[in-house]
């Protein structure tokens, strides 16, 4: 038979997509109407024809089933063939009679699913189909997946996010997860791409669905996204045919003027009909237009018009693919025809299948009639169903098999989405304004506000920018008041936030105008809209804006890569899809410094397996149930990305208050390794110290003593034979072993103000004496390791004398500040509120009270919370920030902190010939014996915290793992640590290395 199928591929992987842009300019033809300048660029594909496509012939089976199956057809069933008809999920049983009807009784050959959910529709397709004589072709409206209509699916980007990215990789991926999904619930075609070149900025019904004003990139984007499509064995649908990109009626609600000169329509909207044809595009819908310089009858509508639908998109531009009207009861086809006039009219156009009519029966009638007056020859039919036949074959259903019900909505919803959702986010993300480099925000020893626009949720945003540093929500009714207020700070990040819905309204009103513009004249501003970027056409001036940032859309994971974006964890890499009045140009888009802060992305995107990291969760529970402890916090990152951050169980075995990410934990040991030792390795850096220097010379204390001669090395590595550890605070209390009058007092006094506990001071002099006690102590007659917290509260001692500053000066100045260690600190109470700090003991032998905020080693308590062994009080994220600056060898943020050199010279083990697994300061891995698991890399390095904690890197597979609780509350107990005992910290480790995807 005459070949009247457009060659379509279904097998992208057998297809190379080409993404090489050539630009080829040609400025001498402008539209009548607009004076647009039409440029007929040709992109994307650098191959030959023959080898960038391939064909789907017609097989001698296929022709014999379908005449097979044409050949025994009643009249009716053959017009059936032409409807494909609306059904609903969520609709009641007499919907369901309705549609059932339908394909019993009038044939009807399709049906497209609008509302509802993918179980319910699942289960109404298999019944549907089980009512059809020739299996129905089913199909959805999903131009941004299945979420686009279904509840408990995925949602996918809008067009005109995707329009900002250069990659087309990404987007191709986007249509293979899209029809990934859609042929789990049996659909088999999805119409999409929107090809509409939206040029007219208020358009009512186009908009966010296209991928933007150029023609190219329109183009580029149509092509990948349907290769992905069809990869997976659905159709792709381009719509809307010509072109319902620059009109300001909504062809729902009336027919729309399309009125520019065919010139312009092949040069401008027929492009990308242009390109997909030539890469197999399988079908086509037309709209609903009035379009006089191709058909000059008044008020008729593309879809019934033989000029454009047979003249034009068949003979002239050669499509021999299915032709879908689009919906006949859109008022821009209704008011033209009543149905079954209606349904005549477009069939005679020469379309294929009548999408959602309005009264079926009324429409198989008259075509019935039609058919018998000859007004529809069987020759017309023919060509129409036949062609139909033709692609259900192609989509398998001469071998239709029902939907399996199982499991459908996990399959539906795998974590591949939203891995590919943050990398589509990464590459879409616009910056358009980047006055003096205000992106990415550097220092971050500065004061921060963030003010919010917008009537839709923020909250991830602002989470997300706290985890970059501190950053002040700052609201008011009044505007002088914010403004007043504002200018306690150096940086106002304003987020303009509305519903991520494309059809609703998404501007600015009159008042968040006037607010902007007068916080951006007082105030350096970087607004970040999470909108479409048309929001920004009443903006006139952007002046007073230093940094402007185009998010598209207010999803949770845009709110996350946004934030990223503004403190550097990731560059800027989108361009702008659409032009901004003459302020900003279609692509225009800004490339910005990618520092190497900590960023936020899912386990796939980093080469890690979800399902084995969501083992973490019963070993936690395991914990929590064998009360090893009552809450924990756990953190991985992998290759500079935190791909796992969870909280567990409560603060206390009480269950009243829940872990949250952002509470504090008493870090214990960890300390050492995240506040002194660092402070020690920028002396070492500055030669200030050598591995040779003796304590004597460190701290002349300790001249004349018999630890004068102990070496730096030896100090770090625990290898000087110092003592492991003295209850100092013993010594303190009376024979009731209470806190005795003598070294404390219960209010602060002269002489007596180190806080040591709640309404517990002790004597100012008092660290004098443990150092004396500490300088008097033995030495091991053997030189062997032996861990002793007196290493670093000499160490302390050491960075106070030589640098004049106390320890947790030096630490916030030197790290904490910049690196955006907001939550890390000594002495938290006196910056958070208690219920933030997971308490950590019962004390009923010292202070003999709860002890939640104040640190819980005694040694470091009698020095007012401020010791160089222990102290710290911090959250998983924090130290992760601290693990991450020594993964990278002392960078952060794209400032060196210390030399590589100086890391690698901290990070050797000097004796392990003589069993020391010990860097200087960094523990190293021992084996089954703990403190890790045996499965991480010799080069591994990190720490413990008594308190029940680990902070771990591993350079070899670039993994940094934290995990933080108070396995000592209420008390240690007479089992010991139970927490070491069950091994939940190697555990856990061991899923992570486990979850590596070689």
């Amino acid at each position: 038979m005459k070949n009247y199928f457009i060659k379509i591929s279904l097998y992208a992987s057998l297809i190379i997509l080409i993404t090489n842009c050539a630009v080829k300019k040609n400025n001498a033809v402008t539209d009548s109407k607009k004076d647009i300048p039409l440029k007929d660029t040709v992109v994307y594909s650098a191959k030959d024809k023959a080898e960038k496509k391939t064909f789907f012939k017609d097989t001698d089976r296929e022709t014999a089933w379908v005449d097979s199956i044409y050949n025994k057809m009643t009249i009716r069933e053959k017009i059936g063939q032409l409807f494909m008809i609306s059904a609903y999920s969520n609709k009641d049983s007499l919907h369901t009679k309705q549609v059932n009807d339908l394909v019993q009784n009038y044939k009807v050959g399709g049906v497209i699913f609008f509302q509802g959910g993918p179980v319910r529709q699942a289960k109404l397709t298999n019944l549907y189909q089980s009512k059809a004589k020739v299996p129905l072709f089913v199909a959805i409206d999903g131009e941004w997946g299945l979420g686009m209509r279904l509840d408990s699916t995925y949602t996918y980007p809008w067009n005109m996010t995707l329009g900002a990215i250069q990659d087309l990789s990404l987007i191709e991926k986007v249509g293979e997860n899209i029809a990934s999904e859609n042929k789990r619930i049996g659909l088999h075609f999805n119409f999409a791409p929107v090809l509409d070149i939206n040029t007219n900025p208020k358009n009512p019904i186009i908009g966010n669905r296209s991928f933007g004003e150029d023609k190219v990139n329109v183009s580029n984007k149509a092509i990948a996204l349907m290769k992905g499509v069809e990869s997976q064995g659905v159709f792709s649908t381009g719509k809307h045919f010509p072109g319902h990109g620059d009109t300001s009626t909504d062809s729902h609600k009336a027919l729309p003027l399309v009125d520019f000169s065919k010139e312009r329509l092949e040069l401008v909207e027929l492009y990308p009909y242009k390109r997909m044809f030539d890469e197999g595009l399988v079908s086509v819908m037309v709209a609903h237009l009035s379009i006089p310089s191709l058909d000059p009858r008044p008020n008729y509508p593309s879809s019934a018009s033989y000029e454009i639908v047979t003249n034009l998109l068949q003979k002239e531009l050669g499509f021999e693919g299915l032709i879908f009207t689009d919906g006949l009861a859109m008022k821009g086809a209704s008011n033209f025809k009543p149905p079954g006039e209606l349904e005549i009219a477009v069939i005679l156009a020469g379309n294929d299948i009548l999408l959602c009519p309005e009264n079926v029966p009324v429409a198989v009638e008259k075509l019935e009639a039609a058919y018998t007056d000859g007004t529809i020859t069987e020759e017309r039919l023919a060509h129409s169903v036949k062609k139909i036949l033709h692609y259900k074959f192609k989509a398998g259903l001469n071998k239709y098999k029902p939907i399996n019900m199982v499991n459908i909505y996990n399959d539906l919803n795998p974590s591949k989405n939203d891995a590919l959702h943050y990398k589509l986010y990464e590459n879409a993300i616009t910056v358009l304004k980047n006055e003096k480099e205000i992106l990415p925000i550097k220092n971050l020893d500065q004061k921060i506000a963030y003010v919010k626009l917008g009537d839709d949720v923020n909250s991830t945003f602002v989470t997300a920018l706290k985890k970059y540093t501190e950053v002040t929500e700052v609201s008011n009714t009044n505007l002088e008041s914010l403004n007043n207020e504002l200018k306690n700070y150096d940086t106002v990040i304003i987020g303009f936030h509305k519903l991520n819905k494309t059809w609703e309204k998404q501007n600015f009103t009159d008042t968040e105008l006037l607010w902007l513009q007068e916080i951006a004249k007082h105030n350096k501003v970087i607004l970040d809209i999470f909108t479409k970027p048309y929001s920004l056409l009443p903006i006139t001036n952007f002046d007073d804006i230093e940094g402007l940032v185009v998010s598209y859309q207010n999803s949770s994971i845009s709110q996350v890569v946004s934030a990223e974006l503004l403190f550097g964890a990731i560059g800027a890499k989108g361009k702008l899809p659409v032009s901004i009045n003459t302020s900003f140009s279609v692509n225009d888009g800004l490339s910005t410094e990618k520092l190497n802060r900590l960023a936020f992305t899912m386990p796939e995107n980093v080469d890690m397996n979800p399902a084995i990291l969501s083992k973490i969760d019963a070993v936690a529970q395991k914990a929590i149930d064998g009360k090893m402890t009552p809450g924990m916090q756990v953190l991985v990152a992998r290759k500079g990305s935190v791909i796992f951050q969870k909280s567990y169980g409560y603060q206390t075995y009480d269950n009243v208050r829940k872990v949250t990410n952002s509470d504090l934990y008493d870090v214990a040991s960890i300390s050492k390794m995240i506040s002194t030792l660092p402070n020690v390795m920028q002396l070492y850096d500055k030669n200030k110290v050598t591995l040779d220097t003796k304590l004597k010379d460190m701290v002349p204390f300790f001249a004349k003593t018999n630890k004068e001669n102990i070496s730096f090395k030896d100090l770090l590595t625990h290898y000087a034979g110092l003592q492991a550890w003295i209850p100092f605070y013993k010594a303190t209390l009376d024979s009731d072993g209470k806190p005795s009058a003598k070294y404390y007092r219960k209010i602060a006094e002269s002489k007596f103000s180190t806080k040591v506990a709640d309404s517990l001071f002790i004597r100012d002099d008092y660290h004098d004496t443990i150092m004396k006690i500490i300088a008097d102590s033995p030495l091991s007659l053997k030189k062997e390791y032996k861990y002793s917290d007196f290493t670093f509260i000499i160490l302390k001692e050491y960075l106070e004398r030589k640098t004049h500053t106390k320890l947790e000066d030096l630490s916030q100045q030197n790290f904490f500040s910049t690196l955006g260690m907001n939550n890390t600190l000594y002495n938290p109470l006196n910056k958070f509120d208690k219920n933030n700090i997971a308490p950590t003991e019962i004390d009923t032998y010292f202070r003999h009270q709860l002890i939640q905020g104040y640190v819980h080693d005694m040694a470091a308590a009698m020095e007012g919370g401020v010791a160089g062994h222990a102290g710290i009080f911090s959250n998983a994220m924090d130290v992760a920030k601290m693990m991450q600056l020594y993964l990278q060898k002392g960078n952060y943020g794209n400032k060196q902190y210390f030399s590589e050199q100086t890391f690698d010279a901290f990070n050797t083990c000097y004796y392990k010939d003589q069993g020391v697994q010990r860097g200087l300061g960094f523990d190293k891995r021992i084996g089954k014996d703990g403190p890790t698991c045996a499965c991480v890399s010799e080069s591994s390095f990190g720490h413990t915290g008594f308190t029940g904690d680990i902070a771990w890197v591993d350079p070899e597979t670039e993994i940094v793992y934290v995990f933080l609780s108070n396995r000592t509350f209420p008390n240690v107990g007479d089992d010991g640590n139970k927490l070491a005992k069950g091994k939940i910290r190697e555990d856990i480790q061991k899923i992570i290395q486990e979850a590596i995807i070689k």
